[in-house]
C-alpha cells in the first residue's frame, strides 16, 4: 500500500474521517444493513475504516441509522477507536455530516467525508484527496469521467477549479451533457467544515441537505475548491445485489494482479477467489478455481492445486495442497508436506514432509515430520460435547481405512494396521491394531451359491 509520505503530504497534519453509514440498502432486499455485506470476506464498511486508517485518519466518526447496534459493533471491530453517531431522520447527507457535530467540534487539519458502501477506494485516493488542503484549498471534491453520466451528479468548472456540484435533478439540459461526475467523497480544511455545513440550505427538488452545496458555499466566500480525478471504478457504490457483485469482481481483479505482480504464478486467474487478507509468497503457483477464505497464508514456492478451498490456514514453504482439498481454520502445512485430493484439515498441525494423500479428515491433532497417513483415515475427535486431541509421532505410518478416537498418542515410528480402530495409545515404534481377525471358510461360495439358485427355482 502506498504511504501518505511518498505521496508529498504531510504526515503531522491531523485528520477526521467521517463515514456516512445510515442507509438501509432496501434495493440489497437483505435483512441486514447495506454496508455490512461483504465483498472480498470483508463488510463494505470494514474496507472503508482499514483504508482510512492506511491513509492516515487521525480519528474516526461514523454516523449509523437509528437501531443499529449491528453496524455500530462492526465499526468497532474494524476500529475500535472510531465514534460513532446516529442520524434520526434522513435529511440528506450534509445532516448526515452535522450528526457528527461534536466529531468536527475537534481541531483537526483535515476532514474526509467518505462513504460506507464505497469499499474501493484506495488510501493513496484518500492521500490525494487531501494534498490539495495542505496547498491552500478550502474544499477538495473527488471526480471522475463517467462512461454514462446519468443519475450523477455533475462538476461545474472553471479551469481546474469547481465551481458548484449540480445534482442530476436540478442539471439544466446543457449541465447534463457534462461526463466530469461527482464521485462523493470530499476533503474539507477542519476550520472551516462547520461554518459550511451550517450554511447548507434545502432549496432543492428533493428538500435535503446536500453535502455537495458546500461547493458553491466556499467558492462564493473566496475559498478555493480543487478537484481530485480518479478512476470510475474506484467510486462504486453498492446499492444492490448487482452492484454487489460488480464490486466483488472489480475487487477480486485487483486483488489477482496485485498477487501476480508479487511473483504468483495464477494459471486461470479469473477462477481464483482471495480474501482481501490473503497472503502469498513468491513463486507460488495457484491452479484454476481455487477460493481462499479469510486468514490464509501461504508461503515461498508452494503449490495449491484446482477446485481447493482454503480458510484460516497457514501453507509453508513447498507444501503441496489440493486438487479438491479443504483446510478450515488453524490448518498448519509443515514445509514439503503434502495434502492430497479429498481431505479435510482442521485445527491440525502437519508436520515437515508429512503426507496425508487422499479421503482423509484430520481435526485437532498434531502429525510429526515424514508421518505417513493412509487413504480413508479420520481422526475421531468429537463426541457430541468436547473436542479431544491426536498426537501422531514422526515418521509413524497409518495404515488405509484407520480410525484414530481420541484423545490418543501414537508415538514415533509407529504402525497402525489398515482399517484398525484405535482406542489405546500406541508406544513408539510399535504396531496396533484394532480390528476383527480375519475367518476363512474354504468352498463357502460353492455351498451357498448351490443353495440359492435352488430357492430361485421353487
Amino acid at each position: 500500500m502506498t504511504s501518505i509520505d511518498s505521496l508529498n503530504t504531510s504526515p503531522s497534519r491531523s485528520c477526521l474521517a467521517i463515514v456516512l453509514a445510515a442507509g438501509e440498502g432496501t434495493r440489497m432486499k437483505s435483512g441486514k444493513p447495506k454496508v455490512l455485506h461483504q465483498v472480498a470476506n470483508r463488510s463494505m464498511i470494514g474496507h472503508v475504516l482499514s483504508t482510512l486508517t492506511d491513509a492516515g485518519a487521525t480519528s474516526v466518526a461514523v454516523v449509523i441509522g437509528p437501531d443499529r447496534e449491528d453496524v455500530a459493533r462492526e465499526v468497532q471491530k474494524s476500529f475500535p477507536e472510531a465514534r460513532t453517531f446516529v442520524q434520526r431522520d434522513r435529511l440528506g447527507t450534509a445532516h448526515a455530516v452535522l450528526s457528527a457535530r461534536d466529531a468536527l467540534d475537534q481541531k483537526v487539519d483535515d476532514v474526509i467525508i467518505a462513504f460506507g458502501d464505497t469499499p474501493l477506494v484506495l488510501a493513496e485516493t484518500f492521500a490525494k484527496l487531501r494534498a490539495p488542503l495542505a496547498r491552500g484549498a478550502g474544499v477538495v471534491a473527488m471526480g471522475f469521467e463517467a462512461k454514462d453520466p446519468t443519475g450523477y451528479g455533475r462538476f461545474i468548472t472553471a479551469g481546474d477549479e469547481l465551481l458548484a456540484i449540480r445534482e442530476h435533478k436540478d442539471a439544466t439540459d446543457a449541465e447534463r451533457e457534462i461526463t466530469l461526475c461527482n464521485g462523493g467523497l470530499m476533503a474539507i480544511r477542519g476550520d472551516l467544515a462547520l461554518a459550511l455545513l451550517d450554511r447548507v440550505k434545502n432549496d432543492n427538488a428533493k428538500g435535503e441537505y446536500y453535502l455537495t452545496d458546500i461547493v458553491e458555499i466556499a467558492h462564493g466566500l473566496g475559498y478555493r475548491v480543487a478537484i481530485a480525478i480518479v478512476p470510475e471504478e474506484e467510486v462504486h457504490g453498492v446499492n444492490d445485489r448487482a452492484q454487489l457483485s460488480a464490486a466483488e469482481r472489480m475487487i477480486q481483479d485487483r486483488l489477482r494482479q496485485e498477487a501476480m505482480a508479487s511473483g504468483v504464478t495464477l494459471i486461470a486467474p479469473e477462477t481464483v477467489f482471495f480474501s482481501y487478507d490473503t497472503r502469498l509468497g513468491q513463486d507460488v503457483v495457484v491452479e484454476p478455481h481455487v477460493v481462499f477464505g479469510p486468514g490464509v497464508v501461504v508461503e515461498e514456492g508452494a503449490v495449491v492445486h484446482s477446485f481447493s478451498h482454503l480458510e484460516g490456514a497457514r501453507i509453508a514453504s513447498g507444501a503441496a495442497v489440493g486438487p479438491f482439498a479443504r483446510l478450515r481454520p488453524g490448518a498448519s502445512i509443515g514445509p514439503k508436506a503434502k495434502v492430497g485430493n479429498f481431505v479435510e484439515i482442521k485445527n491440525t498441525d502437519l508436520g515437515a514432509g508429512a503426507k496425508v494423500s487422499h479421503l482423509s479428515y484430520l481435526g485437532d491433532a498434531r502429525i510429526g515430520p515424514d508421518a505417513n497417513i493412509g487413504a480413508g483415515t479420520i481422526t475421531c475427535n468429537y463426541d457430541g460435547f468436547g473436542k479431544y486431541r491426536t498426537e501422531i509421532g514422526a515418521g509413524a505410518f497409518i495404515g488405509s481405512n484407520s480410525s484414530l478416537v481420541a484423545p490418543i498418542t501414537i508415538g514415533k515410528g509407529a504402525f497402525v494396521g489398515s482399517g484398525s480402530v484405535i482406542t489405546d495409545d500406541i508406544p513408539d515404534d510399535s504396531l496396533g491394531l484394532g480390528r476383527g481377525r480375519q475367518i476363512v471358510k474354504e468352498g463357502w461360495a460353492i455351498e451357498f451359491r448351490e443353495k440359492a439358485l435352488a430357492a430361485k427355482k421353487k
